[in-house]
């Protein structure tokens, strides 16, 4: 989007509390790859998403420093929980010093390792999970996690316009063309109803008929 237009939607946002900004911080100075956090716009969003569902179990793919785990988790009710997997240990380290100086300490359940692996051993029926993880495997854990819905719950996936360049007449990367199949992919795809959202990196909003 044009800088104008992030600036002018930054602005009319609602501003984040301060472990949230303090986690950005972090990752800003930190993180080698700061652009993978959800940052304040999105964060609001998969809060209020969250709040309107007001879900039991949530599962996230992709942790990295916990920002959006934080946002998700302010809709549990109270004796709800948020399954988060990170494939990075140190990522996942940073990410459980922040869930722990959090008023989710006891919600939030931090897994390290391969999502693959990790999410048959959880044995939940998910209300929500937010896919933002290694992008040539989307398809597999949407896969993976659909059975796993309930009725009428919701997969956000994240970056699904890949930085436009899923807009591209011929997509090159690996990361891209693993996008569009995606997006493709949940398009053909009868079990569900979905839309995508023209925010930050694009998010597909998918609900489980």
């Amino acid at each position: 989007m044009p800088e104008k237009l992030v600036d002018y939607t930054d602005t009319m946002t609602a501003e984040e509390d301060e472990l949230l900004a303090a986690i950005e911080a972090f990752t800003t100075l930190n993180h080698p790859e700061p652009w993978m956090l959800s940052g304040k716009v999105q964060g609001t969003l998969l809060k209020m998403l969250s709040n309107m569902l007001q879900p039991k179990y949530i599962l996230e793919i992709g942790t990295l420093t916990g920002y959006s785990a934080i946002c998700l988790a302010d809709g549990l009710v109270h004796d709800g929980e948020l399954h988060t997997i990170e494939k990075r240990e140190k990522d996942a380290e940073a990410a459980s010093f922040y869930f722990e100086h959090s008023r989710f300490a006891q919600q939030i359940k931090l897994h390290v390792g391969n999502a693959g692996t990790i999410i048959p051993t959880l044995n939940k029926t998910w209300d929500l999970v937010f896919i933002d993880a290694d992008k040539v495997n989307y398809i597999k854990y949407y896969e993976m996690v659909l059975p796993l819905v309930r009725k009428g719950g919701f997969i956000l996936a994240d970056n699904v316009l890949f930085h436009g360049q899923v807009l591209e007449k011929s997509i090159q990367g690996k990361n891209a063309n693993a996008i569009h199949q995606f997006n493709n992919h949940v398009r053909e795809d009868a079990r569900v109803t979905q839309v995508l959202l023209t925010v930050r990196d694009g998010l597909l909003l998918i609900k489980k008929n």
